[in-house]
């Protein structure tokens, strides 16, 4: 392990940290990032296992509000609802991902398709703010059983890189009622179950590939996820219940074009 590998890796982990839980994609700017770095992952599993220090650092930012959810299972049938809700959510991600996980390596994760989608999910970002249909909730504590199924079935479209799970996940929770901070918080919740799902499926996949120098960068982009995640969780809903989405578009329309010319001139 050099010191130049050590460096893309704390690139890439920042990246991932800054991305995660913005609608912009954080495993289409992965992608795009190691490919123009010459950074290259066993299995691509480095674009993948990062995603862990994410996941810590929400469960950091949420520890209290999970801790109280927890404790009210018991008694408090409207914390029950909203587990089950998270759950039934993941499902589909849960059973389509785990059937699709060797084309999606081995086909989706390809620079040409990670720029396009980031070009066509700026767009539909764009339109979001016109043709959302007001708001009925502004809590995602309230959300319906069967628009937490909505939601999951069109997270599964974010397993084309360049998608973006949270866009995904926000968008369609916004047009079944969710206010822009609830449908954000909700994402927020079911990212849990779903990145440390994928960590455990492709972990069990590849660690058999991985070596010493391996786990090193993924430690090491961990770690660098991690506090850019703390960054961007703490400050995202703030953000986005003010200024809605329009910036998080343009900003995937400008680095999808940016990629093109970049896969054109360079290659």
């Amino acid at each position: 392990m050099v010191l130049l590998d050590i460096l893309k890796a704390l690139v890439l982990g920042g990246i991932e940290g800054l991305t995660e839980f913005l609608p912009v994609s954080s495993t289409g700017h992965l992608l795009l990032a190691g490919h123009f770095l010459g950074f290259e992952s066993k299995g691509k599993s480095f674009e993948v296992l990062v995603q862990l220090g994410a996941i810590l650092a929400i469960l950091l930012v949420y520890s209290y509000k999970i801790l109280s959810i927890l404790l009210g299972l018991r008694n408090n049938p409207l914390a029950r609802r909203f587990v089950a809700a998270v759950l039934i959510a993941f499902l589909p991600a849960m059973l389509i991902g785990a059937v699709a996980y060797p084309f999606i390596k081995a086909v989706l994760f390809n620079p040409l398709i990670v720029c396009t989608m980031l070009i066509a999910g700026g767009l539909v970002l764009l339109a979001v703010e016109d043709l959302a249909p007001r708001p009925t909730f502004d809590d995602a504590m309230d959300m319906p059983l069967r628009a937490a199924l909505g939601v999951g079935l069109c997270q599964c479209l974010a397993m084309v890189p360049g998608v973006s799970r949270s866009g995904a996940t926000i968008v369609s929770a916004m047009f079944f009622g969710a206010s822009k901070r609830a449908a954000a918080e909700f994402s927020f919740f079911l990212a849990m179950p779903t990145m440390a799902g994928a960590f455990a499926y492709d972990l069990f996949k590849n660690y058999k590939l991985l070596e010493f120098n391996d786990v090193a960068l993924i430690a090491v982009g961990f770690a660098a996820a991690f506090v850019s995640g703390l960054i961007v969780v703490r400050g995202f809903l703030h953000f986005v219940s003010k200024h809605g989405f329009v910036l998080f578009a343009w900003w995937r329309i400008v680095v999808g074009v940016l990629g093109l010319a970049g896969l054109y001139f360079i290659g």
